[in-house]
């Protein structure tokens, strides 16, 4: 059969540019695991990168009607919005019949199929979670026109027009999986995407790695040598020297976990590459980031999400302060200063949990670089669908629709935390809006830009600190004050850029 598997187009707005929680890195290789699968079987599919390649749906219906399908996948990816123009396309597919069955994959609509199914009619199905093993599934049940009744890891209508799910079990052995297929937008990127494990052992609630795969879902890892064998595919045949691991927890669980990242390691080593993990701070180990840093390893993300062990708990990070701080501690003696994932303020936050966070920052000289320093000082807990964070909230009375059901706002508890994260989050779109361009490589740099940067660094730090103590000293802020404070700030951000 002939498959055609759509990455649709999408676009952020200037609120929302930073946010970045909308999907996960890892389900940058859906299509392609799908594809990977599909082809192994003799099936002819296709790959059409609308969002890499800036494709509008003038250009995606024009190969649509070149390829001729017989089934449309579409990874639907949550872009802070109700997709209609997507779904108007979809319904231009079916009505012109450029394809007789779509069916939709991804975080996105596995947690919130019902509502992606109701609002557009034109979606056959929704694939629950991995996509690789029900996708085939599906192609295999259209060809031999087999009943689609209680059919595992698919949503879809029953006869009544009610939409029926089922779950699949999870695949166990990720070796078996083909490696996916890469197009060339992917390989345009600076780096490599890689995928070495699926699912997390922890259980934050503000994460949907693990309700994506399913109730009780775990970790499951690659063999290093199934990893080093694509791995040496890619070099091979593409000579490329930078990879991204695109796993939500890098090392796995224990002592078992770091024994396969030393093995990892130690393969390795002899390629003569760089890479880029992420990982929970818990699994930092000496000897473990040692291997890996003599590995290639030169980039880090870790989620800290906290300096206060109350918001930690509240949230289940099931991690300390200190062990944060131990974390930053071992990946600088490596010589790797890790990215941060945190968030400053989270629904229950008090004034105290913010001066605590900012503190924890400041003693731990985690301000002093630009892009992150922003991100930190404004991150709030983003409430998506499917996440206990969000079934809590929910039945608390909490939350507050959005445009699309799967993303819900919540109200912060305390109204002058509430103040300080609406000070910083309209000053930072601000700061993420004017950057856009140089750090997306698209604009030069200014002039002297590591000493611009450093000032509109600690103009951020100030500006949070010096609201923070207004706030904690019993001091308010109108409407009009906030206005005028933010407006000021962006103008003087606007001059170090631009003087």
């Amino acid at each position: 059969m002939k498959i055609l598997l759509l990455e649709h187009p999408r676009t952020v707005c200037s609120e929302r540019c930073n946010d970045i929680a909308n999907t996960p890195l890892s389900s940058c290789l859906h299509s392609g695991y799908i594809a990977g699968v599909l082809s192994s079987e003799g099936h002819e599919v296709e790959i059409i990168e609308g969002f890499l390649e800036g494709l509008d749906y003038q250009e995606i219906e024009r190969r649509v009607k070149c390829f001729e399908p017989d089934i449309l996948g579409v990874h639907m990816v949550y872009h802070w919005q109700m997709d209609t123009v997507l779904f108007d396309f979809l319904h231009k597919v079916k009505v012109e019949q450029l394809s007789t069955y779509i069916t939709a994959y991804g975080y996105y609509p596995t947690t919130d199929f019902k509502d992606v199914l109701e609002q557009c009619p034109d979606i056959d199905s929704v694939i629950l979670g991995e996509p690789e093993l029900t996708f085939t599934a599906v192609v295999n049940a259209l060809m031999t026109q087999a009943s689609f009744d209680s059919f595992p890891g698919l949503a879809q209508r029953d006869n009544s027009g009610m939409v029926v799910s089922q779950r699949r079990e999870l695949l166990e052995d990720l070796n078996s999986l083909p490696f996916p297929v890469r197009t060339e937008a992917l390989f345009r990127l600076p780096e490599v995407n890689l995928q070495g494990s699926r699912g997390c052992y922890g259980g934050c609630t503000f994460c949907y790695i693990n309700p994506f795969y399913g109730q009780g879902s775990q970790w499951r890892g690659r063999t290093p040598e199934n990893i080093i064998a694509e791995i040496d595919d890619l070099i091979a045949k593409h000579k490329i020297k930078e990879f991204y691991f695109t796993d939500p927890n890098f090392f796995g669980p224990g002592e078992r976990g770091q024994q396969r990242a030393l093995r990892l390691a130690t393969l390795l080593k002899s390629r003569n590459i760089r890479f880029g993990i992420e990982a929970r701070v818990n699994d930092i180990h000496d000897e473990t980031v040692g291997a890996l840093v003599d590995a290639g390893l030169h980039h880090l993300l870790i989620g800290l999400e906290s300096g206060s062990d109350s918001s930690l708990k509240r949230i289940n990070k099931m991690t300390t302060v200190a062990q944060n701080e131990r974390a930053v501690r071992i990946l600088r003696k490596h010589g790797i200063e890790p990215n941060i994932g945190f968030i400053m303020f989270e629904p229950d936050s008090s004034l105290q949990d913010i001066r605590v966070n900012f503190e924890f920052l400041r003693r731990n000289d985690l301000m002093n670089n630009l892009p992150i320093t922003a991100n930190m000082l404004y991150h709030h807990l983003i409430v998506l669908k499917g996440t206990k964070a969000h079934q809590d909230l929910q039945r608390a009375g909490r939350l507050e629709a959005q445009a699309s059901t799967y993303e819900s706002v919540v109200a912060l508890a305390d109204p002058k935390v509430d103040t300080l994260a609406m000070i910083m989050r309209r000053t930072t779109n601000f700061l993420f809006d004017a950057m856009t361009d140089i750090w997306g490589g698209k604009v030069k740099e200014p002039e002297n830009a590591k000493v611009r940067y450093a000032e509109i660094n600690g103009l951020l730090v100030s500006l949070f600190e010096n609201a923070l103590v207004t706030l904690e000293s019993g001091g308010q802020f109108t409407e009009e004050q906030v206005e005028i404070l933010v407006k000021r700030t962006e103008q003087e951000i606007a001059k170090i850029l631009n003087e």
